[in-house]
């Protein structure tokens, strides 16, 4: 934890370089995953512990609600955070292993075409891996959000971002201002493609 060793303004100061390292262009892809997942109504789910568990409800959220520029008519993103089905996750674990909770839930309600975000600062949490190992034979899109070295899930996801620092609070800080900006981004191009279907719709109406 750096913020033991560092002050206030030398903490968020490595903080800024972090972001600044960053590649924006695997930001970028991201979302260009998540825009074919909604062409397609393919649903997207998001898993995590801990904080990363904390930031997939976040995501989700946003994903779900804030992506949207008309809640009566637009057309929205299927998503799900795998990290909310409490009694779900204690049964598994309780009977199973802890390392079943997010396997065993994409098994119920994955398809061939769906995305799957994993979000995991070490990239070595058991349940995150046998998830995405699963997702990946089973004809999904996988993409992790790692820190740290990227463990194994920054070799087995086939889009990643990575945060490449060893202080997990930097990291889940950096990965929720990535999430915020695609929220942002899938805003605008959601709101294109709403605002050119309604003009079609409205186009064909005044020709009928």
């Amino acid at each position: 934890m750096l913020g033991q060793t560092l002050s206030a303004r030398d903490y968020l100061s490595r903080v800024r370089d972090e972001i600044d390292a960053l590649d924006a262009r695997s930001v970028e892809n991201v979302n260009d995953v998540i825009e074919r997942a909604y062409d397609a109504g393919r649903f997207v789910f998001i898993i995590g512990n801990g904080g990363s568990g904390a930031n997939a409800s976040h995501l989700c959220e946003d994903l779900a609600k804030c992506t949207l520029c008309d809640f009566e008519n637009q057309k929205r993103l299927k998503v799900l955070s795998l990290t909310d089905n409490t009694a779900g996750i204690m049964a598994w674990a309780n009977d199973e292993g802890y390392e079943r909770i997010f396997l065993e839930q994409l098994k119920n309600l994955a398809s061939p075409g769906d995305v799957l975000i994993a979000i995991s600062g070490s990239g070595n949490s058991p349940n995150i891996l046998r998830a995405v190992e699963w997702a990946n034979a089973h004809g999904l899109e996988t993409v992790g959000f790692t820190g740290f070295g990227g463990g194994k899930l920054k070799a087995i996801g086939k889009h990643n971002l990575h945060v490449g620092i060893d202080d997990m609070g930097i990291v889940e800080s950096i990965h929720q201002v990535a999430f915020h900006w695609m929220i942002d981004d899938l805003h605008r191009r959601f709101t294109a493609k709403h605002e050119a279907a309604s003009r079609s719709s409205n186009g064909a109406k005044a020709h009928a």
